[in-house]
């Protein structure tokens, strides 16, 4: 009778290991799989290369984009404003020259708000994790696809320089209806390549980026739009990215884009565009993803709270 009594207890024993040893080799499967199928940002590293990726237009029509110096709309990092600059890191993701890709503090205290206030109203995306998911995501809603952004972002940091990700960054980003980049946006909104806009012009496009569609989109949201605007150059200032002077000047500078609502309308009336040429030219006829998409139910993303900023943006920027 007592050796029955031990037998059992060992064979759940080895029973117990034996599972344990399936879903440890299973989770190491999953795991090989998961980042073999990653894709490779090491060709980002060449500023001369440009990649081909599918994005979506208004309509919902998928697009080559070209990203990298045979876009036309192509803007080297060397050619965009030191203001542009700022003004996004600001609005965006004030600790981009801090933190390696994920935003810690600033993650904890959107939780924390959304918590108090009981709904999504505030996200805490860097613009390395706007870039993963621009580049190489989907709009899917999944635990997988958030494992997958988050390696993204943490090979994009690995591989490229602070300022080949704005880079890309800023020529991706949705800036109105088929208008993607800075330097499609500063065309269409000014008629001015990046080089030459103002502080203010600057805060306008970066006051744009969390929903040009209907959040911010200047032709049904004007009022909102300029009151970010305002917001932006206020946290330049703070940050020491503007001077006393130059901060007053833009507040007081009146944005010459009257007449562009008829241009809007049209653009939207367009069937979604066939891209010309080698096929990799044409930005007005994309649509890069956005990530978190709320705009469906028009809801706006709090600007990131002013304390949460670091103050040395304005030494971080070349």
């Amino acid at each position: 009778m007592p050796r029955k009594k031990t037998t059992r207890p060992r064979s759940r024993l080895v029973l117990l290991l034996f599972s344990l040893g399936i879903l440890a080799a299973a989770a190491a499967v999953a795991a090989i799989i998961f980042f073999a199928t990653l894709p490779s940002v090491k060709p980002l590293r060449e500023r001369s290369t440009t990649v081909t990726i599918q994005v979506r237009d208004w309509q919902g029509k998928t697009h080559p984009f070209a990203v990298g110096p045979k876009n036309r709309y192509w803007t080297p990092v060397g050619r965009l404003p030191r203001s542009l600059k700022q003004a996004v890191v600001v609005a965006e993701d004030g600790n981009f020259y801090q933190h390696q890709g994920v935003d810690v503090p600033a993650l904890k205290e959107a939780i924390r708000y959304n918590w108090e206030h009981q709904r999504l109203a505030r996200g805490a995306s860097t613009i390395t994790q706007q870039l993963a998911k621009n580049l190489f995501l989907s709009r899917e809603k999944s635990f997988v696809r958030k494992f997958r952004e988050l390696a993204i972002t943490r090979a994009l940091e690995q591989e490229l320089s602070k300022e080949r990700i704005l880079e890309l960054y800023l020529n991706l980003v949705e800036l109105g209806p088929l208008v993607h980049g800075v330097g499609h946006g500063a065309r269409f909104y000014f008629g001015k390549p990046p080089a030459e806009l103002t502080a203010r012009e600057s805060a306008f496009l970066a006051a744009m980026l969390p929903g040009p569609r209907i959040a911010y989109n200047p032709y049904r949201n004007l009022r909102r739009t300029e009151k970010r605007t305002d917001h932006i150059l206020r946290l330049m200032r703070q940050t020491g990215a503007l001077s006393e002077e130059a901060y007053q000047l833009a507040l007081a500078e009146t944005l010459n884009i009257a007449g562009l609502e008829r241009k809007v309308q049209q653009t939207l009336e367009i069937p979604a565009l066939a891209v010309p040429g080698d096929g990799v030219g044409d930005s007005s006829a994309e649509k890069i993803e956005e990530a978190e998409d709320t705009e469906a139910a028009e809801e706006v993303v709090d600007p990131e709270p002013e304390s949460s900023l670091d103050a040395s943006v304005d030494g971080a920027l070349p």
